[in-house]
This record gives structure tokens, C-alpha cells and sequence, in this order.
């Protein structure tokens, strides 16, 4: 059974970050989380206690609370995501990111993690969420059958958290009790991890609301493109992406807007600016680095606008 991480549990300030769905652009929050990691002058491990990501969130998360620096984040991205998005079908994609996750995170398991993680994912036939952990102190119950992450490597769970099904397939994972549990992207329950994050601070880990700080990070909204001079099954296809969009889209809003209702008194940092310049259009299966980089560099400027408030909440 897996020890809480350095920091869970303990008196004094509770520091969440949480990380929003969004497919390739997951580099706006990198160039947020950039600024961020400079400002702390030390790894985002620690300098949080709780670390919940959805979707591209979800590998950020899980790299993160390995202790990688942004920046090598970064590279990973610049090198993997246009090959994921750049594929055609579905299948491709699935490989792709089978193979992205396999060698970015080899043999991990969530007993290697730092500081306090939580990966979302959805099981396609209960339609429940699962959400990945390495703390027995994060659980909310059957705390006797705890095992960190159900016995999955992260390198399955974060594939589970990506496959927004039906632009990837469904992933199928094992857990240590030998069941076999077939998964699809937890944006589809909770695109903005936060709620979740927040249930594990207050619920699991007993801290008082005054003492937890949060930082949640989103992707920034985007003009969707246009699609110009496309075939009629081309046109189609991108009405099927608009519509995965809008659905992750709208439960981000969702999850905010609960938020600020029901914990208000949880003091919250939200970024994640909209964009509606034609040139800024894009979407979650974006591929051209060069516009990949724009949305980095938007992020880095998300930062710059709530920085003096992030350093009372952070230093």
C-alpha cells in the first residue's frame, strides 16, 4: 500500500493544480505552467500537493509529478503530439499514442509518483469515472483493497485519459485484481478536473477550505477552422470534431461554474483566456507546430496577467 507523498496530509497550505482535456492544446497550459515553474525557481512537484489532469492534461500531470521539468515537457510534445494528431484514423492515432506513452513513461507505476496525482479517466460501460491515484490517503472509501493507480502503469492510465473515442479507440487496462476495464478520455466526465481534485482536499485529505490554494489551468478557447473548399465526408468529419469540442467544452464550463457555486471559499486562480482572432482558429487534433508554438507562447501571456496574485498564492 502506497505511503502518502511528502506534504499530503500535513498542517498548513494545501497547494491543488489541475489541468484541462483538450488534445494538442495541452501547449497553452505548458506555456502557462512555464512561467509558473520559473517563478517557483524548483519543480512543479514541489510546490504542489495535489496534482489532477484530464486528457493532455493527464500527461502533463503525470509528468510532472515524476519530476520532470516543464521544458522537457515541452520537448516531448514538440516531438510527439504532431505525429499523434497528424494521423488519419483513429487506429493510427491509437498506435501512436500507444507508442508516445510507452516511451515516455516506460515501466512507471503510481508508486514512483512525488506529490499527489489523480489522472481522470471514464469507463465506457458503467459510464463512471476512474480516476487513477498514488495515495491511499487520496481514497474515499475500500481503503483495505487500495493500490496505487489499481496496479496500472501510468503509461496505460494516461493512454485511458487521451482516448476521446471516436477519434482514438477505447483503452482497455488491467488492474491488480486481474479485471480487465475498457476506458475512453475522462473529458467525457470531467474535461476540468478540479471538482474532483477539490473532493480529494476537503473529503479524503480533511483540510479546511481557508487552507487550500488552487491553480486550475485550461487549454483557452479558439475560433473553430474553417473548412474552406472540403469534400462533403471531409466536411463531415470536421462537424465530428467540432461536436467533441463543444461536448468537452461545455463540461469545462460546467465544472468552473459548479465550482464557484458550491466552493467559493476555496481560493482559485482559473486560467484560461479566450481567443477569437480568425488567425488563432484551431482545434484539439491541431498539428502544425508553428501554430502549436503560438498557443505556448498565448499561455506564457496567460500567466503574465494573474502573476502577482500567483506569487502570494505559490511563494
Amino acid at each position: 500500500m502506497s505511503q502518502a507523498p511528502e506534504g499530503l496530509g500535513e498542517s498548513g497550505v494545501l497547494r491543488v493544480l489541475t489541468l484541462d482535456g483538450g488534445g494538442a492544446k495541452g501547449f497553452y497550459t505548458l506555456g502557462v505552467l512555464k512561467e509558473i515553474e520559473a517563478m517557483a525557481r524548483c519543480p512543479l512537484h514541489q510546490k504542489f500537493d495535489l496534482v489532477f489532469g484530464t486528457s493532455t492534461g493527464a500527461i502533463i500531470a503525470s509528468l510532472i509529478v515524476l519530476g520532470h521539468s516543464v521544458d522537457s515537457i515541452l520537448n516531448l510534445y514538440r516531438k510527439h503530439v504532431p505525429t499523434v494528431m497528424s494521423r488519419k484514423k483513429a487506429s493510427a492515432r491509437s498506435l501512436a499514442l500507444k507508442k508516445l506513452t510507452s516511451e515516455v513513461f516506460g515501466d512507471a507505476t503510481f508508486n514512483d509518483v512525488k506529490t499527489g496525482v489523480g489522472i481522470v479517466t471514464a469507463k465506457w460501460m458503467t459510464e463512471l469515472p476512474m480516476i487513477f491515484k498514488g495515495s491511499v490517503t487520496q481514497a474515499h472509501g475500500r481503503v483495505g483493497t487500495f493500490v496505487p493507480g489499481f496496479g496500472v502503469s501510468i503509461a496505460d492510465a494516461v493512454k485511458a485519459s487521451c482516448s476521446a473515442y471516436p477519434f482514438f479507440e477505447r483503452t482497455i487496462v488491467r488492474t491488480s485484481m486481474g479485471e480487465d476495464i475498457e476506458l475512453i478520455d475522462g473529458g467525457y466526465c470531467a474535461n476540468n478536473p478540479t471538482l474532483y481534485a477539490i473532493a480529494d482536499a476537503v473529503q479524503a485529505l480533511r483540510r479546511d477550505r481557508k487552507d487550500i490554494r488552487l491553480v486550475s489551468v485550461g487549454v483557452g478557447t479558439y475560433p473553430d477552422p474553417k473548412p474552406g473548399l472540403l469534400r462533403w465526408l471531409a466536411q463531415k468529419y470536421l462537424v465530428s470534431v467540432q461536436l467533441l469540442q463543444k461536448t468537452l467544452e461545455i463540461n469545462t464550463q460546467s465544472m468552473d461554474q459548479l465550482r464557484q457555486i458550491l466552493f467559493q471559499d476555496v481560493q482559485t486562480i482559473r486560467i484560461s483566456d479566450s481567443y477569437v482572432t480568425p488567425e488563432m482558429a484551431t482545434d484539439l487534433l491541431e498539428h502544425d507546430l508553428k501554430k502549436l508554438d503560438v498557443l505556448f507562447q498565448r499561455g506564457r501571456e496567460s500567466f503574465a496577467s494573474r502573476e502577482i496574485q500567483l506569487r502570494e498564492y505559490l511563494m
